[in-house]
């Protein structure tokens, strides 16, 4: 988490236990470069501190929001 605080357009993080083993985590840029460049911060980070923990190899999928409440 600290990590992604630095990052450039960083908002918010969110980390969801969805069952079964299964994860998901959802980050908030104020634009697609912050989003992007926080993905490369993050696959270093698993990389070299979570890959053992991890049975699968992370999936990252990106888009705009488009609606809250």
């Amino acid at each position: 988490m600290p990590l992604l605080r630095r990052a450039p357009g960083f908002v918010a993080y969110y980390w969801v236990d969805a069952g079964d083993g299964v994860m998901v985590s959802t980050s908030i840029f104020e634009d697609q470069s912050g989003a992007e460049g926080s993905i490369d911060l993050a696959a270093d980070f698993v990389r070299d501190n979570l890959s053992s923990l991890l049975p699968n190899r992370p999936q990252v999928t990106a888009g705009p929001v488009v609606a809250a409440g």
